[in-house]
């Protein structure tokens, strides 16, 4: 593709949170929850490239954590409920707010990594002095 036919920033994002290809914005991104296809059914565009590491699970963990530990520390400060009802509030909150996002967050770094054409670095060769 052309750079001038290349998505902008904010289209790119939001191909992303759709999880769609990051280049046509059609093909489906995922052959299941987390697994990435091969290839953009629309485009072609090969997904060899896409590497987005920890990144996502690390900004979700980072948010839900925030979410969860200070809703169970007011709840723990202004009621003092037992352990169990402890358990029974916040595990079902933390699956919902790990697991709901994590697909769209990791689509979301892939759709940025491919519109910033982000690559492993790379040692420049130098002469020496």
């Amino acid at each position: 593709m052309q750079d001038q036919s290349l998505p902008g920033v904010v289209e790119s994002a939001m191909r992303g949170l759709a999880c769609k290809c990051p280049r046509c914005g059609q093909g489906k991104l995922y052959a299941g929850f987390l697994k990435l296809r091969t290839r953009c059914e629309a485009c072609g565009l090969d997904f060899a490239f896409i590497d987005s590491g920890d990144g996502p699970a690390v900004f979700i963990i980072m948010l839900a954590g925030a979410i969860v530990v200070g809703l169970a520390l007011i709840v723990e400060v202004k009621y003092q409920p037992p352990f169990w009802l402890h358990a029974v509030l916040w595990l079902p909150l933390i699956l919902a707010t790990t697991l709901l996002p994590l697909r769209a967050m990791k689509s979301l770094l892939i759709a940025l990594q491919f519109h910033h054409k982000a690559a492993p670095g790379q040692l420049i060769e130098r002469e020496p002095k």
